[in-house]
């Protein structure tokens, strides 16, 4: 994957996010309360959960 993905924050810790990207970075909470970032893909899927802060991301178009 390339560094120009989205880079998505959870600041307010939904447990669930629509988004209108099926590539992007998952970075947790905005600095200093990230975690790892950690690039996700949904290929043929329409939702993703990531595997650091459990955050649902649900492909919205």
């Amino acid at each position: 994957m390339d560094n120009q993905l989205l880079k998505i924050h959870n600041d307010t810790g939904e447990d669930r996010l629509h988004i209108a990207t099926k590539r992007f970075e998952c970075i947790g909470a905005s600095p200093p309360h990230d975690h790892p970032h950690v690039y996700l893909e949904m290929g043929d899927a329409n939702e993703i959960v990531c595997p650091y802060c459990s955050t649902k991301y649900i492909y919205k178009k």
